[in-house]
């Protein structure tokens, strides 16, 4: 009994423990999955939160970003270029091209990219042995075959290994070869170019000038076909054109054009075309004649010029020095022109101007006679002609045929400084003669107010002024045209891509003097070219042309000494200029010698060069000789 009761008691007294236990157990249970639920709940929350935002970002881009985005995208993959217009070709009076351009490409290659490549390459298959390297070898190679007149492989490889991400490679490149190369080397693209080629070489050189591209940055959009002398330079804007504009698509980084992809937003329009008053033929002739007469008597340089005597035309325009403009010129003075930039003192074939006004005013006629001395003073200093002779009566032509220094001065106190200087600048002296062309120099005269005692005593006789060979030539082609000079002028017209010619505007023109007195001093000028014993003989008997009067005047104009700043007693210029032919004018000549040896036969004047300058122009344009030779007259009393 005990202890079955002993046992039930304990029983008894284990039962609410067990109880309690349980229900803990239950209690944390609940509580367990109540958290759980609580997370599962927060977490749908959050996800609900995150993907709402998601979807108000979808909307406000699709609804209000989408456009920029979209442009923002096609900008990065398309591209804006130039297309080059055709230059306008450069032609002489009659139909000779003397510029044009060809159409060819310029290679390039993207470093960056071909790096790339073939490092990639190089890794996975190692074994192949090629990488960059070898690629850049395989392509100098083979480019330089093909073009083997525009580069080496020597300087190909130079390009290839240079620091930098894109470089171009070489230019003038036939298309159809472009095309091949690329094809075979994709890594080398191309872009059009073209090439500007002058056919005569060195003919009309300084007048047409030299057109390249500015390559002096590696935009494309900066490399432009544009003149840098001459009229290339002078008329570039009716030359170049107007660029066009393409869109293209690119990729690695913009750098490289899809082929295929371009498409044109605007067409380019060509250039207009320039018409040359030039001959090339007589351009041709006219420089070798100088060149080799320059080289002749030594002279330092030249320049020389042919102007149509009624129209003011430049039919040739010469310089000693030229340049071949297919190839870079060496120097900036290689492109020069002389001819119009460089003024000096001309010398007695100044006297035209005192002629002139002599006639003009009355003070004297042809026939007229001066006792002329062999020097005179003016003001602190002494005037000497060039030869010694005691006192002899000289016509007035006699004074400008054998050109008595003197004598010429007589005739200019009687005109007087004022009406001297008017006349000089009728005929243009101080002033640009407007020919068209860069760099022209407008010479130099004193003012009125600057003028010393002097200055008087030099003028007349063709020192203390300077000009250049053009504004000399103009002066005579006034005379020849009855008084009239008429503008130079080397563009006759220019013919516009859609094939309007246009005329280049009229050229101005001034009455230096009336017709009368132009016939007067054209024909007292006949005498210069006569020959024979001292009373007959001109200056120039070697200017004078079988079957032709010709009208013409020599000039010895002292050059200043860069030694001593003095008149020097060896260094002059030499000039001619000359009416051909004198009774039916057709062409005036200019011509200036700088510094040439006196002392060698032919040095101390340019009237021989002058004969054969005329001889060539009389047979190629049939001029008709002279109907009568003309009177032959005594210069010397």
């Amino acid at each position: 009994m005990p202890a079955q009761r002993g046992t039930r008691g304990v029983q008894s007294g284990r039962g609410p423990h067990r109880t309690y236990s349980v229900r803990a157990r239950r209690n944390r249970s609940a509580t367990t999955v109540r958290n759980n639920r609580n997370r599962f709940v927060a977490g749908r929350i959050v996800l609900t939160i995150v993907l709402v935002a998601a979807g108000l970002k979808l909307v406000h881009i699709q609804a209000f970003e989408a456009s920029a985005l979209s442009e923002r995208a096609e900008r990065q993959r398309t591209t804006i270029v130039d297309i080059p217009a055709e230059r306008g070709s450069i032609l002489d009076r009659n139909g000779a091209e003397l510029a044009f351009s060809v159409e060819t490409r310029r290679l390039w290659v993207n470093l960056r990219q071909m790096r790339l490549t073939w490092e990639e390459y190089a890794r996975e298959k190692p074994e192949s042995g090629e990488n960059f390297d070898t690629r850049a070898a395989e392509i100098a190679d083979h480019i330089a075959g093909r073009v083997p007149d525009l580069v080496t492989e020597d300087e190909l490889l130079a390009a290839f290994h240079k620091d930098a991400s894109f470089t171009y490679l070489v230019d003038d490149v036939e298309p159809s070869v472009a095309e091949a190369i690329s094809e075979k080397y994709p890594e080398i693209g191309y872009e059009k170019r073209a090439k500007r080629v002058y056919p005569g070489e060195e003919v009309a050189a300084n007048i047409v000038g030299y057109a390249n591209w500015r390559t002096d940055s590696e935009d494309v959009s900066e490399h432009n076909l544009h003149g840098l002398a001459g009229l290339e330079s002078y008329r570039d804007d009716d030359l170049v054109g107007t660029p066009g504009r393409q869109i293209v698509d690119t990729a690695q980084g913009g750098d490289v054009v899809i082929p295929g992809t371009e498409r044109d937003m605007q067409p380019a329009t060509p250039g207009s075309n320039l018409e040359l008053t030039i001959d090339s033929d007589v351009q041709y002739e006219l420089q070798r004649s100088l060149a080799a007469y320059v080289e002749k008597v030594e002279a330092k340089g030249g320049s020389a010029v042919i102007l149509d005597a009624h129209t003011g035309e430049v039919y040739a325009l010469a310089n000693h020095r030229t340049f071949n403009p297919n190839e870079p010129p060496a120097s900036a003075d290689d492109m020069g022109n002389p001819a119009v930039s460089t003024p000096f003192e001309p010398g007695s074939v100044a006297k035209i101007v005192t002629a002139t006004a002599a006639i003009e005013a009355g003070v004297a006629k042809p026939e007229t006679t001066l006792a002329v001395p062999g020097s005179m003073r003016v003001a602190d200093h002494t005037v000497h002609d060039a030869w010694s002779h005691a006192t002899q009566d000289f016509t007035v032509t006699g004074i400008f045929a054998k050109s008595s220094n003197v004598g010429t001065l007589m005739l200019a106190d009687q005109v007087g400084p004022d009406r001297f200087l008017s006349t000089l600048k009728k005929f243009g002296g101080g002033q640009r003669t407007g020919i068209g062309l860069p760099g022209e120099s407008p010479g130099y005269v004193p003012p009125r107010d600057q003028w010393s005692g002097t200055t008087y005593g030099n003028l007349p006789i063709g020192q203390g002024l300077s000009m250049t060979v053009v504004q000399m030539t103009s002066m005579y082609q006034a005379i020849a045209n009855g008084g009239v000079r008429v503008e130079p002028r080397v563009v006759k017209a220019k013919v516009t891509p859609d094939g309007r010619r246009i005329p280049e505007p009229a050229p101005e023109s001034v009455r230096v003097t009336d017709a009368k007195t132009a016939d007067t001093v054209k024909n007292m000028l006949r005498a210069t070219t006569q020959g024979g014993d001292y009373a007959y003989s001109g200056t120039a008997p070697e200017a004078a042309l079988e079957g032709y009067q010709v009208s013409g005047k020599t000039g010895t104009g002292q050059q200043v000494d860069p030694e001593t700043g003095r008149y020097s007693n060896r260094l002059h210029n030499i000039t001619f200029a000359g009416i051909l032919p004198a009774d039916e004018p057709r062409f005036v000549v200019g011509i200036w010698l700088d510094a040439p040896d006196t002392t060698i036969p032919g040095g101390s004047s340019a009237g021989a060069l002058y004969a054969e300058i005329a001889s060539y122009l009389a047979q190629r344009y049939n001029i008709p000789v002279s109907e009568e030779s003309g009177p032959r007259v005594k210069l010397v009393r």
